[in-house]
């Protein structure tokens, strides 16, 4: 018995429709029916051959992000049986088959039970951008009640998230968008920063009395960590990144006696080490989901298999909303 998988051969190259032979059940495995697949910018990235950090060489079946029904578990895993709804970051990097697939075999412990909630397109958008907000702001920052809280790039795909777990905890949320991106981050419940006409020092004197803030979360990288090395609390302050590469002068951080933690989230499925994580974290996301506190934004575009090109293409553009392919809601 095959199924259907779509490849990329070449870096840049199309994506195959290609037949694979049905995979077979390893220790604490689940073999999940993909109903949704989300694309990533990291997924275009790797298509490109622009991601070595993501150690997938091609050819390679892509896609991080999924929600599915699982077909069966291995007989060593208690933690799902076959018909559950299941999300996750489930593979696409380190050598693992991806998500543009019919089906796929993921670790159980990467996966969580989907929030009742959400439509499968909707979960499909979560794992990725909710467990890289949810290590920097909880795991690394600490993030709780009564901080005032900076999120770069509000409406962006880990960025919104961000917004929403921060508010969750029960901080004060501010984030930086485009003025055309403004509704969308008060739609949630923060304060949007117009960071094209307000410079760093001018909204950290305005929101913060020149304090700075207590967490700063960049999710853009290059000049914006710079930026968020001076717009944070003094001794107490926390920077984040997610995109922390290139060369950084830590003067203006270190002037300012705050700390600085990067996120690497793929390091489960590169290291096989400490998955149970990361399904613990989509645990969290379905309970925010389920109360009302978690919504993800997705494009109002819809693509299938049969139009994952455009799907990419959506995603290179610069997608407001993140891009999902499935074959149903």
């Amino acid at each position: 018995m095959s199924y259907k998988a779509w490849r990329v051969e070449t870096p840049s190259g199309p994506f195959r429709e290609v037949d694979l032979p049905r995979p077979s059940l390893g220790h604490n495995q689940a073999l999940v029916r993909i109903m949704a697949s989300g694309i990533n910018p990291l997924d275009a990235k790797i298509r490109a051959g622009q991601a070595t950090h993501a150690r997938q060489p091609l050819p390679a079946v892509l896609g991080l992000d999924m929600a599915g029904i699982v077909e069966e578990a291995s007989p060593t895993t208690t933690k799902f049986k076959a018909g559950d709804e299941v999300y996750g970051m489930a593979g696409g990097v380190g050598g693992h088959p991806g998500t543009l697939a019919q089906l796929i075999v993921a670790d159980a412990d990467l996966l969580a039970r989907k929030p009742t909630n959400l439509t499968m397109r909707e979960a499909a958008a979560l794992p990725l951008s909710f467990i890289t907000a949810w290590e920097g702001l909880v795991d690394r920052a600490k993030v709780h009640e009564g901080q005032d809280v900076l999120i770069h790039a509000g409406a962006g795909g880990v960025g919104h998230i961000a917004v929403q777990i921060a508010l969750a905890f029960g901080a004060k949320v501010f984030a930086t968008v485009s003025p055309d991106k403004r509704e969308i981050v008060e739609s949630y419940g923060a304060v949007a920063i117009d960071y094209r006409s307000l410079p760093v020092e001018e909204y950290v004197a305005t929101h913060t009395r020149n304090q700075g803030f207590d967490i700063v979360y960049d999710t853009v990288g290059g000049t914006t960590l710079d930026a968020s090395f001076s717009a944070v609390k003094r001794y107490s302050g926390h920077v984040l990144s997610c995109l922390g590469w290139g060369s950084h002068s830590l003067a203006p951080l270190s002037f300012r006696g705050a700390t600085y933690s990067g996120v690497f989230t793929l390091l489960p499925l590169l290291t096989g080490l400490d998955c149970a994580h990361h399904g613990n974290i989509l645990t969290q996301a379905a309970r925010l989901a389920e109360r009302g506190q978690l919504r993800p934004l997705l494009s109002q575009e819809q693509f299938t298999h049969a139009t994952i090109e455009a799907a990419f293409e959506k995603v290179q553009a610069g997608s407001v909303g993140k891009v999902v392919v499935a074959e149903t809601n």
